[in-house]
C-alpha cells in the first residue's frame, strides 16, 4: 500500500483502524508542496530541475555452498521465496526478501566466484532489536546477545570479543545496539536497531515504513512522547493526530522533533 499527498495523509492515516502487513507513506513537504526534486524524490519521475535518476539497491548476491540448506535456513528465519529457478545443472538462482525490505538476497549455483562463507557483516534495520532477536532464536537461528560498542568496529569482531558489550546502547540510543548471527556456510549479518535517522539520511519529502510492526513501534513512541507534551501542558491535546503525524515524520527525518 502506498500513500502520498500533503503531510495530513499521515495524521488522516493515524485515525483509520485499518494498519497493513506493509504499508508505506509518502509525505510532501506542506510548506510550499512539492517541487521537481521533491517529485523525483517521493515517485521516481524525473522532471525538470529533477536531481539524479532513483537509484535502488535491489540484491545482494550471497555465496554459498549448498543452496537447498541456504535455501531452507533463510525460509526458516521467515525470509519471502521469491524465486527458485534453475537451467540444467550448472545454474539455479534462488532469491528471498527479508520481512519488510526492499532489497533481497540472491544465492545459487554459477552464479558467483566468492568463495562460500565470505559475505560478512550485512546490515538489517529493526526498530525493535529485543523483538527481532528473540524472533529470530524462536525460529531456531543461533544469534549473540544484544550488545553495543565498547571500543570502535566491535560490531565486526566475532561474538565474545571483549570490545562488544553486553546490553543495549545507553539510553537506547539509535544506530547503538546489535546482534550478530550467521547462515550455515558462515555468511554473517548484523541486526542494528534504528528508531531515529541522522539529519540526511532519509528525503524530507518521504517518510516511509516497511511493515506494519515498524509502523507500530513509532506509534508507540509518538505515544509516550506525547503523553509527555500533554504533562507539559496540563491538559488533553485534542490534535494528537496532528502531533503524532509532525513527531514520527521528523523522527524519520533526522529533524526537530516537537515537544
Amino acid at each position: 500500500m502506498q500513500v502520498s499527498g500533503s503531510a495530513d495523509v499521515l495524521k488522516r492515516f493515524l485515525v483509520t483502524d485499518y494498519i497493513p502487513d506493509a504499508v508505506r507513506v509518502d509525505v510532501r513537504s506542506s510548506s510550499g508542496g512539492a517541487g521537481a526534486g521533491a517529485l523525483s524524490q517521493a515517485t521516481g519521475i524525473k522532471g525538470k530541475g529533477a536531481g539524479i535518476v532513483d537509484m535502488k539497491l535491489e540484491v545482494v548476491v550471497i555465496p554459498v555452498s549448498d543452496v537447498d540448506r541456504a535455501k531452507e535456513f533463510y525460509e526458516g528465519l521467515g525470509w519471502r521465496l521469491d524465486a527458485d529457478r534453475a537451467a540444467g545443472d550448472s545454474f539455479r538462482i534462488v532469491q528471498l526478501t527479508p520481512p519488510g525490505s526492499g532489497c533481497s538476497v540472491q544465492f545459487g549455483t554459477g552464479i558467483t566466484s566468492a568463495p562460500p562463507g565470505s559475505a560478512q557483516d550485512l546490515y538489517l534495520i529493526v526498530s525493535d532489536i529485543e523483538a527481532a532477536r528473540a524472533e529470530l532464536v524462536d525460529r531456531g537461528a543461533r544469534a549473540s546477545e544484544v550488545f553495543h560498542e565498547g571500543t570502535p568496529g566491535a560490531r565486526f569482531q566475532q561474538d565474545g570479543s571483549d570490545g562488544r558489550v553486553r546490553g543495549p546502547a545507553s539510553e537506547d540510543a539509535s544506530y547503538g545496539s546489535f546482534v550478530s548471527f550467521s547462515d550455515p556456510d558462515g555468511n554473517s549479518w548484523l541486526f542494528q536497531e534504528v528508531t531515529t535517522r541522522l539529519p540526511g539520511r532519509v528525503a524530507p519529502a518521504a517518510t516511509s515504513f516497511g511493515s506494519a510492526s515498524d509502523l507500530a513501534n513509532a506509534m508507540r513512541r509518538a505515544s509516550a512522547a506525547h503523553g509527555e507534551h500533554e504533562k507539559r501542558i496540563g491538559a488533553a491535546d485534542a490534535n494528537w493526530p496532528d502531533w503524532y503525524a509532525e513527531y514520527m515524520v521528523a523522527e524519520q527525518a533526522g529533524t526537530e522533533l516537537p515537544t
